[in-house]
């Protein structure tokens, strides 16, 4: 399926792009700088781009696109809603860890905390990204609130989750664009020096995996079907092509999309005829 196809090329490409990430950040630590330790000094500075990259960064990513995947739409609703949670969860918790490493560093070495615009726009999208999580789980993981109130909130939850994706991208760019300018005296980073070149292409990987995240969480056609459409094709769809019975990938318009509900609910009335009869 043509549709499919592009899915897996896009989705194959953030993967590599955001493990590549991870690798990168990993080697710049551990073989330009000190390395990682827990001991007050520069190796425990050393915990921030590592986890956040991995945590705030790629991990968030995968969770926004976890729906996307079509071999997890055999699953209920509610156990992707899990595993989401718990994606994002992960990435939360590592970001404060990281941010603990920093000012644990700064005190230790009397460095003023919170004084560049990195660390203010950093500390307000960890607080943010806990404010989505804690209301993420209170409306559609606690069953109390009504459905009308989480039908509201859904977008909101959306756009709210892709900006601060993007946001804390672009603050680990000035992150580590700040953190190459103080560190590197001889030679200066405007000299081009093995490792900010290094690091310069650590962010191109960066906005390269976001943009891809971005692309794949914004296709309307490529969105998990609801659980009606899932269940009808599980329970009736037995024989047909495999490429009729997918019109998440294979519909790009929302017309089609329309038609394919009402293909559902056709097939829905004729089976409720036959069984009365």
């Amino acid at each position: 399926m043509e549709g499919q196809k592009r899915f897996l090329v896009a989705l194959c490409a953030a993967a590599a792009a955001g493990l590549i990430s991870v690798i990168f950040v990993l080697i710049w630590v551990l073989h330009y700088r000190e390395g990682l330790a827990w001991d007050g000094g520069l190796a425990e500075f050393n915990w921030h781009p590592v986890l956040i990259v991995t945590g705030f960064i790629f991990l968030q990513g995968m969770a926004i696109i976890v729906y996307r995947l079509p071999w997890t739409w055999q699953f209920s609703k509610l156990t992707m809603k899990f595993i989401h949670a718990g994606l994002n969860l992960l990435a939360f918790i590592l970001a404060v860890i990281a941010t603990v490493a920093v000012f644990d560093f700064h005190n230790a070495a009397k460095i003023p905390n919170m004084y560049s615009l990195h660390s203010w726009l950093g500390l307000t999208a960890v607080t943010l990204y806990c404010l989505q999580l804690v209301l993420g789980v209170g409306m559609y993981l606690i069953p109390i609130s009504p459905v009308s109130w989480r039908a509201a909130f859904m977008p909101v939850h959306v756009y709210s989750g892709l900006l601060l994706f993007a946001s804390v991208i672009a603050v680990a760019l000035m992150g580590i664009t700040e953190k190459l300018i103080f560190g590197l005296s001889n030679p200066k980073y405007k000299d081009s020096p093995p490792e900010a070149v290094f690091v310069n292409v650590l962010g191109v990987f960066l906005v390269v995996f976001g943009a891809l995240i971005l692309w794949i969480a914004t296709r309307s056609s490529w969105k998990r079907p609801s659980d009606q459409i899932l269940h009808t094709l599980h329970t009736d769809g037995e024989g047909e092509d495999s490429t009729k019975a997918d019109p998440a990938l294979t519909q790009p318009s929302e017309e089609n999309d329309a038609e394919a509900c009402g293909e559902v609910r056709r097939r829905s009335n004729k089976l409720d005829d036959q069984a009365m009869k």
